[in-house]
């Protein structure tokens, strides 16, 4: 298991004790390089000892009443040689649990921190060391529900430093020695020598002897060699380059990530030394880390101007034996809200402003409210310690001091128009306008023309990459627009009430100067509605349908308000005289919709009675062992016959096909029904056909001429019923999507109908052989409905027949 399993399964076990977590990966770690040391209870809890394979959890240690979490830690060797790898070794820190929050907050933290591949944590996507967190962290955590970060640590926590001994320096680079240096002379004399200054600071070439280096720059080194030479030679030169940089030790004390020992080149800085030690820990101090030499302290750096600017000034080349001080910080402030960088800040001493803070973080955003911002502050001494104050960061206010524990949060501006009416829906360009005086919807909608919306100019543009058929986009290109109501939104701000006042677009259009053109105010919002926001009545709607087939002019209609299909079809120049108006097909999609929903649960139902039946039948068997297993053997077929039947069902799609109830003897075009049309709606005529198709349990499926007068029973003799027909079974799917079938009555039967043109004759098998067709009488009733009722044809029925 590698580390970042081993956290993530710890985490989800103990989400309370993050930190130790955290150790435990890293004693993963450490146990490759050093022997895991004693280790120690953080805010005074009992010791815990750390193994090589885990961490032990000392008793947790209350500080001041607030919860913190005993943990393990590493130290002696395995910390000095930073092979936490990144996690806190100090006892003070320590980490917020789900008991020291609600469970919202516990959820925030839980969201906030994660760990990458490489086991380091990351908060917001920024890399941490460890997920150890400062008192004050602690607190904000508990105020406010956010983790924050400390200013800077994660800087530190995501840098790799490479310390090349054959890297580059700087002109004033002071000799010094361990340096390696790599001297060519050519000329009256030429040489080439590799050569380490030594302990005197001396190096020393070939019949020259022996030149003192140390102390000298780096670009003064040619001009001591050259004298040296020139005692003995005339017309040389010389040329110097550091071929290695010395090593040198530091010490890096204090509130440091990783304290200890440190062996960095000689060209080494202040903030490089830095990088290779983690930089300042959980409550060390940015602000104000020191380099002393000899006991004197020669620089103080504010790494809060070198995160923000970049500025350097104070860094310093280090030289053996610099001792490194990270002092505690003076204080903490947290700046939440609507800032660019929220964060916890460090205060450098008791001057620092709030102005001061939030330069360092980026200034405002232009979404933050200068106007208001508030300031939670911490007294302990009082014995309600907490109080708020209320703060203007516009300029030319005076500036905040801040002290340490301060809790800023800037509000965000209120994103408010003062002089903009808004128009939005169905028009051609949604948009927002300056207001006037006197400004009215007419000024936004001057014309039909502002109608026409996107959704028609991209249909139109589209028409022409279509590469299929374009027949069903014919009509659909414009969307209908709600030309009776339309409305204005507006806030009624002395009373904080929603108004909606409702105009007519036909009214606007008709009359200009009547009370449909309503006078607008600053903020108010003009909403058009198209005709599939709100639906409109029928009678409104505007209806594209096709017509096809034995009609004059097949082609797609546009159906006024209040016409019905007689009136399409008159438009369409009326039936052909090979119409067969009989078998006219009606489609609409609304139908096949709710065709398709009862199939669907249809085979459902017969899922589940095909499940009960198999049970109560195993339940059944008896008898001696054959028996049994014949019985099973028989199950078994006519399970996986149900099953094949059903997959077939679950591949029919219904029509939505209505039949349209004319008679069927010759009707006219004056019996076509008059009902209203929906949008979508495709009649196909067909003329009239010579067959009649006779399938099912006969000897022969084919298409038989029709002849007048003839019966159900003429078509069979013809076709020939074979042995395992059921004659009682048998039904015909009528030419206009009917079912006629046996009906259970004495003087009812299929066989004496009068077939008509077009007609399809069924003949089932019988059931005791089970097939597809058996199973589905078995567990269907009053199944030859179905295909009418579902909207299924021909292909359904031999769908299943071929089972």
């Amino acid at each position: 298991m590698n580390t970042t399993e081993h956290c993530n399964r710890l985490r989800s076990a103990a989400k309370a004790l993050i930190l130790g977590l955290a150790l435990a990966c890293s004693s993963v770690t450490m146990a490759q390089n050093a022997p895991a040391a004693a280790g120690f209870a953080a805010a005074g809890g009992a010791p815990a000892a750390v193994g090589s394979g885990g961490v032990g959890m000392g008793a947790p240690a209350l500080s001041g009443g607030a919860p913190g979490a005993a943990v393990g830690a590493a130290s002696g060797a395995a910390a000095s040689a930073g092979a936490a790898d990144g996690f806190e070794t100090q006892a003070a820190p320590t980490v917020i649990g789900g008991e020291g929050l609600s469970p919202s907050q516990d959820a925030a933290l839980d969201q906030a921190v994660t760990v990458d591949a490489d086991g380091n944590d990351r908060v917001g996507g920024t890399v941490r060391a460890a997920r150890v967190l400062n008192d004050f962290q602690q607190f904000v955590a508990r105020s406010t529900g956010q983790v924050l970060p400390l200013y800077g640590s994660g800087f530190f926590a995501g840098s790799r430093v490479f310390n090349s001994p054959t890297a580059p320096v700087a002109d004033d680079y002071v000799l010094g020695p361990g340096d390696q240096v790599l001297v060519r002379i050519w000329g009256a004399f030429e040489s080439q020598t590799r050569a380490q200054i030594d302990r005197s600071g001396m190096i020393t070439l070939p019949t020259i002897g022996p030149v003192s280096l140390a102390g000298v720059r780096i670009a003064n080194a040619v001009q001591v060699i050259e004298n040296q030479v020139g005692r003995i030679y005339r017309d040389v030169s010389v040329s110097v380059s550091l071929d290695r940089v010395r090593g040198i030790t530091v010490f890096v004390v204090g509130q440091a990530r990783r304290p200890g020992t440190y062996t960095v080149s000689g060209n080494s800085t202040l903030i490089g030394a830095l990088f290779q030690s983690g930089g300042p820990g959980a409550n060390g101090s940015l602000r104000r880390v020191q380099v002393k030499r000899d006991n004197q302290v020669i620089t103080e750096i504010d790494l809060y101007r070198f995160l923000a600017n970049g500025d350097t000034s104070a860094d310093i080349r280090l030289v053996d034996g610099d001792v490194i001080v990270i002092p505690p910080a003076h204080g903490y402030v947290a700046l939440t809200g609507q800032v660019k960088a929220p964060a916890i800040y460090e205060l450098k001493d008791r001057t620092d402003t709030l102005r001061s803070v939030l330069t360092v973080s980026g200034g405002l955003p232009v979404v933050a409210d200068p106007r208001l911002a508030f300031v939670e502050r911490l007294d302990p001494s009082a014995d309600q310690p907490r109080s708020v104050f209320e703060v203007s960061l516009q300029p030319g206010q005076p500036d905040f001091v801040l002290k340490s524990g301060d809790l800023v949060a800037v509000q965000p501006i209120l994103a408010e128009f003062a002089n903009a009416v808004t128009l939005r829906g169905g028009v051609s360009a949604p948009v927002r306008l300056p207001y006037r005086a006197g400004m009215r919807i007419s000024d936004l909608i001057p014309d039909k023309a502002t109608l026409i919306n996107r959704y028609v100019v991209d249909n139109q543009n589209r028409s022409l990459l279509d590469r299929g058929s374009f027949v069903g986009d014919v009509g659909n290109l414009f969307v209908d627009i709600n030309m009776d109501y339309a409305v204005v939104e507006r806030l009624e701000r002395p009373q904080m009430a929603l108004k909606l006042i409702p105009f007519s677009l036909n009214g606007l259009f008709a009359d200009p100067n009547g009370p449909d053109n309503l006078r607008l105010q600053a903020g108010d919002t003009i909403s058009i509605f198209t005709a599939g926001d709100v639906r409109v009545p029928v009678s409104r709607r505007r209806v594209v349908m096709r017509v096809e087939g034995e009609v004059n002019r097949p082609g797609v209609y546009v159906a006024e308000p209040g016409e019905t299909l007689v009136n399409i079809i008159e438009k369409a120049g009326g039936p052909t005289a090979d119409a067969y108006l009989f078998g006219a097909e009606f489609y609409r999609e609304s139908v096949r919709r709710s065709q398709q929903a009862n199939l669907d649960k249809l085979v459902q139902r017969l899922e589940q009675q095909a499940i009960a039946e198999t049970a109560r039948v195993s339940a059944n068997i008896l008898g001696d062992a054959q028996a049994v297993a014949q019985a099973q053997t028989q199950l078994r077929a006519e399970r996986e016959a149900r099953g094949r039947f059903l997959a077939r069902m679950r591949t029919l799609k219904s029509s939505g096909r209505m039949s349209l109830g004319l008679p069927a003897d010759e009707p006219s075009f004056a019996q076509i029904p008059g009902f209203r049309l929906e949008n979508g709606d495709r009649l196909v005529i067909p003329n009239r056909p010579d067959f009649v198709q006779v399938f099912g349990a006969v000897n022969t499926e084919s298409a038989l001429l029709w002849r007048p007068s003839r019966t159900v029973s003429d078509y069979l003799e013809q076709a020939g019923m074979s042995r395992e027909g059921d004659r009682s079974a048998a039904f015909v799917l009528r030419a206009d999507g009917t079912v006629v079938a046996e009906t259970g009555s004495w003087f009812s039967s299929v066989m004496g109908t009068t077939v008509l043109p077009g007609d399809i004759i069924v003949i089932p098998e019988l059931i005791d052989r089970e097939s597809g067709w058996t199973a589905f009488a078995r567990i269907a009733k009053d199944w030859t409905q179905i295909f009418a009722n579902l909207g299924l044809g021909v292909a359904a029925v031999r769908s299943i027949e071929n089972d």
